[in-house]
């Protein structure tokens, strides 16, 4: 991975790019706007949203105004769980596409694995990837359990698994079950929103590349082959997370990273959310 063009491959043929901007918490108006517009000029071409974030309108905004061809622009969004069951979803499912302002949305998520619920938005989803209103569909925060429970109705498995994951959440039966099911792993938080960034460890090895904590973890994602979509609003992270493609961490440093795994969430748990 040399490039922010370099793009994973979903089971279904479908490339995503290994580092995309999420835009959690940025506000509706200007603020999701200039930092898709800062994103997109700094050669991001994925952005991952959600409808609980309140922002889908920005940020269809911001992709219009940018004057980058539609098909050029990776856009993941997301069932909330309010909005779960086959037919709020794919209600759901309309007005973000109108708020989105496009036709086809690249990805679309279920957020969360609500109890008694899930099956059905996953079936809402397959119908909609069947009628090709979305090109990939997936799911966030889902446990290997989730997925055995929803084999029992699905046709479509999951081509994607977004969850909490950085180098004190590593989860190791999670990466290794997608994996062995070929659901790509993405990797949200992953800067621990900043909690973990003055880690011993962690700074030994920046300084080792003359490059940020943030900089090293984001290129850890990567080259572990995890999707991964750091949440900024400042132009200066969204650049500096860019710039990650012109060094390589070693095996070694590799598996500090690993070794720093606790188990430690700043996130819900998905079985207590």
């Amino acid at each position: 991975m040399h490039s922010i063009n370099d793009k994973a491959v979903l089971a279904n043929g479908v490339e995503i790019p290994w580092l995309g901007l999420g835009v959690y918490k940025a506000d509706n108006e200007g603020e999701v706007e200039q930092a898709v517009k800062t994103a997109l000029e700094n050669g991001y071409r994925s952005i991952d949203t959600a409808s609980f974030y309140g922002n889908e309108e920005g940020v269809g905004r911001a992709v219009k105004e940018s004057g980058i061809p539609r098909e050029e622009i990776f856009l993941t969004t997301k069932v909330w769980n309010d909005d779960q069951g086959y037919d709020n979803t794919m209600k759901a499912f309309e007005i973000s596409r109108r708020k989105l302002g496009v036709d086809v949305i690249d990805l679309y998520l279920i957020h969360w694995p609500v109890e008694g619920l899930y099956k059905e938005t996953w079936r809402a989803l397959e119908d909609l990837y069947k009628r090709g209103f979305v090109r990939a569909i997936g799911v966030c925060n889902f446990l290997p359990h989730h997925f055995e429970e929803l084999k029992n109705t699905a046709e479509v498995t999951p081509m994607l698994n977004q969850v909490e994951f950085h180098p004190w959440l590593t989860q190791p039966e999670l990466m290794a079950y997608c994996q062995e099911n070929n659901i790509q792993l993405e990797a949200w938080s992953p800067l621990t929103r900043g909690r973990k960034l003055d880690d011993p460890v962690l700074n030994v090895i920046a300084d080792k590349y003359n490059k940020t904590p943030a900089q090293v973890i984001l290129r850890w994602n990567v080259q572990e082959k995890v999707v991964t979509i750091p949440k900024s609003v400042t132009p200066v992270r969204i650049k500096e997370n860019a710039d990650i493609f012109d060094f390589e961490l070693t095996d070694e440093d590799v598996r500090q990273l690993y070794d720093l795994n606790q188990e430690l969430r700043f996130g819900p748990h998905p079985d207590d959310f």
